[in-house]
C-alpha cells in the first residue's frame, strides 16, 4: 500500500532559540486523492493572492495568513476522504539534554512521528510504502539521503519502504499545506487564542496530534 505524506516543521530546534516548542507534521493521503488535495489548496491559495493583489508566484506562509483564510483552506481539504493530518509537538523545556545537532534531532522527531502517530493508523497492513515530500529546510547536499536511510534503518524489522524527496515550499503546494497544518499544531500550544476559531472547525476524525511523550492533544489517538 502506498501512503503519500507531506511534512514540514514549526518552531525552532536550535538550543539557543527562544521558541518553547518544536513541531513536525503535516498530512497523509492516498494516491487517489493526492492531486485533489493539492488542487483544492492551490485554488484557495490563488484566490487569496488575488484578493491581496499579490504576485501569483509568491508564497504565503501560514504565519502570514488570516485565521479566516486558514479556516477556508482546512474546512475544504479535511472533507476529502483520505486526508488525514498528523503532528508531534516537542516541549523543549522538558528535555533533559540540549540539542547539539539539529539535523539529527529533526530525523529523530520524524521517526517519533511515524512510530507514535502514523504507523499505528496502518497497523493492519503488513507492507507499506511511504512516499514522503518534505520542505528542504535549507538542507545541505550531503544530508539529502540522511532521513530516508535513517527511517529505513529504524524500521528495518518491518516490511516498510521509505522514499524522501525534498522540495522548495515556494513551488510546492503540498508542502505549503503541510506548513499551515504544523503551524496550527504549534500555535495550539504556544498561544491557542491565535487559532481559537480554527480549532473549533477541526474534524477530530481527521487529526492525530500529540505532544512528546504520548500526550494527547487534538483528534483521535492510537495506542
Amino acid at each position: 500500500m502506498k501512503v503519500f505524506i507531506y511534512l514540514d516543521e514549526s518552531g525552532s530546534i536550535h538550543k539557543n532559540s527562544k521558541s518553547p516548542f518544536f513541531a513536525v507534521g503535516g498530512y497523509l493521503v492516498s494516491e487517489k486523492d493526492r492531486l485533489k488535495i493539492i488542487s483544492t489548496y492551490k485554488r484557495i491559495n490563488l484566490l487569496m493572492k488575488k484578493n491581496r493583489n499579490l504576485l501569483l508566484s509568491c508564497e504565503i506562509k501560514a504565519t502570514d495568513m488570516l485565521e479566516s483564510e486558514k479556516i477556508d483552506i482546512i474546512e475544504s481539504v479535511q472533507k476529502i476522504k483520505s486526508f488525514y493530518s498528523v503532528g508531534k509537538v516537542f516541549n523543549k523545556k522538558k528535555m533533559k539534554k540540549e540539542i547539539y545537532e539539529t539535523n539529527i534531532f529533526f530525523n529523530y522527531a520524524i521517526k517519533v512521528l511515524f512510530n507514535d502517530v502514523i504507523i499505528p493508523k496502518f497497523k493492519r497492513f503488513k507492507k507499506l510504502e511511504f512516499i514522503i515530500s518534505i520542505d528542504n529546510r535549507n538542507i545541505r547536499v550531503g544530508e539529502l539521503n540522511n532521513l530516508e536511510n535513517y527511517l529505513k534503518t529504524e524500521f528495518c524489522f518491518y516490511d516498510y519502504d521509505f522514499s524522501v524527496t525534498y522540495y522548495d515550499s515556494k513551488t510546492n503546494f503540498g508542502i505549503q499545506l503541510a506548513d499551515l497544518l504544523v503551524n496550527t499544531f504549534y500555535n495550539y500550544y504556544k498561544d491557542v487564542k491565535l487559532i481559537k476559531n480554527l480549532v473549533l472547525i477541526l474534524d477530530d476524525n481527521k487529526y492525530n496530534v500529540s505532544m512528546f511523550p504520548l500526550t494527547k492533544t487534538k483528534g483521535n489517538y492510537y495506542n
